[in-house]
């Protein structure tokens, strides 16, 4: 059956021999892997919830969880045009439809001009300061791609991008920004620094081999305690945030509990990390981060 039958021809975009499918497409935005859509995600419901007292809206969670997965695919598409060369060189990436030549750059940049055109859509059903601070976020989403080149934190600079969510959800909610979503970004920065240093675990040979920075090659052999500090200092700012608005000790309890596993977590990190390993130990803060957004909810009660 041919494309036309089935969908729009985006033959002419894929700029290769061969038409872009929708197989394809899935494989370029990592449909088969949303552990980035929920990570990006979640702590914008750290905001929503916090900001709203334990009672945010249902449009409002709807508005951000499928925002998103929108930019967190726009994401991918604009990291795979900028490290398309690289990616050619390193065993994990090779097979990525920019990388194998499967798909060209026109289809690509078509993709995620659509993703930003949706993520866009939905930001305008919200406040004016929403709309306001949501050109921070694709600056930041475009940027990201860059920074392995220049510095050796490009997980910090991941970082900054991921938590522009939780100041655009605190907006949304709240219509100002307060003192507490500062001390929410700043948890969010460090967390994900954390969680995407354990992941460039898994690439530190091809990364060095082909001159690609990370804070994993940066720290090496003291890595564990860079995601130490970096984990320490997220349990920190989110006490901070939940102390400015009053959040009650079932908040605390649950730091605790997410303080204990990740601290047996960091400990791991002192001794040989596989690839595997390392990719286990990131989607652990899958749940991290649901502990987190529970504490936060049973603190109003």
């Amino acid at each position: 059956m041919s494309d036309s039958a089935t969908g729009p021809d985006l033959s002419r975009l894929s700029g290769s021999g061969s038409g872009l499918n929708w197989s394809t497409l899935a494989h370029l935005i990592r449909l088969s892997n949303q552990s980035g859509t929920v990570l990006l995600m979640l702590p914008t419901l750290w905001a929503l919830v916090l900001a709203s007292r334990g009672r945010p809206t249902w449009s409002l969670l709807a508005i951000f969880a499928i925002g998103s997965f929108l930019m967190r695919s726009a994401g991918v598409v604009m990291n795979d045009l900028a490290d398309r060369s690289f990616d050619r060189q390193v065993e994990r990436t090779r097979t990525r439809p920019l990388a194998s030549g499967d798909l060209g750059v026109p289809a690509a940049l078509a993709t995620a001009i659509i993703l930003v055109s949706a993520a866009a859509g939905l930001v305008f059903l919200l406040n004016p300061l929403t709309i306001l601070l949501s050109p921070v976020a694709l600056l930041l989403a475009a940027v990201y791609p860059f920074s392995k080149r220049i510095i050796h934190l490009p997980q910090a600079v991941l970082g900054v991008a991921f938590g522009w969510g939780v100041v655009m959800a605190w907006a949304a909610a709240r219509n100002r920004l307060e003192i507490p979503v500062w001390f929410l970004y700043a948890g969010t920065i460090f967390w994900a620094a954390a969680y995407d240093t354990i992941y460039a675990l898994q690439d530190r040979g091809d990364d060095a081999r082909i001159g690609v920075k990370s804070s994993a090659l940066l720290f090496g052999a003291r890595t564990w305690i860079a995601v130490g500090v970096s984990l320490g200092g997220m349990l920190i700012m989110l006490g901070l945030a939940g102390w400015l608005i009053g959040l009650g000790p079932m908040f605390y309890g649950m730091l605790a509990a997410v303080s204990g596993f990740l601290s047996r977590q960091v400990l791991k990190l002192r001794g040989s990390v596989s690839p595997v390993l390392a990719f286990s130990m990131f989607k652990q803060h899958i749940w991290v981060g649901g502990v987190i957004l529970a504490g936060i909810w049973v603190g109003f009660l």
